[in-house]
């Protein structure tokens, strides 16, 4: 009578010990998935990143090679040091977040 006992034990002892590795490979695998998950929508977004940032190598490569050129010229004179054309008017729009100017030719 005693040995069904001790089978009983060990039977329930070796069921407890396989859930507990169960559970364990489970939780596991949830994390994991988690984390590539993340890991998936980070590598997006620094991929959408790097387009950007190539869109805007692309356009400084072309102000670059655009440098003697008189529009650039008037484009930086105007944008970096607030210089206007003879008989232009230029109004500041008070509402405006970021005080845009606008000009009106006469």
């Amino acid at each position: 009578m005693k040995k069904k006992k001790r089978g009983k034990r060990e039977f329930r002892l070796k069921h407890f010990i396989f859930l507990l590795i169960v559970f364990w490979v489970g939780k596991t695998l949830i994390s994991q998935s988690i984390v590539m998950n993340d890991l998936s929508e980070e590598k997006l977004r620094k991929e959408q990143e790097v387009v950007e940032l190539q869109g805007k190598i692309e356009q400084l490569q072309m102000e670059i090679k655009n440098k003697d050129s008189l529009t650039f010229v008037e484009k930086v004179a105007r944008e970096k040091l607030g210089l206007v054309k003879p008989r232009e008017i230029i109004y500041i729009d008070k509402n405006s977040s970021n005080g845009v100017f606008k000009n009106c030719n006469n």
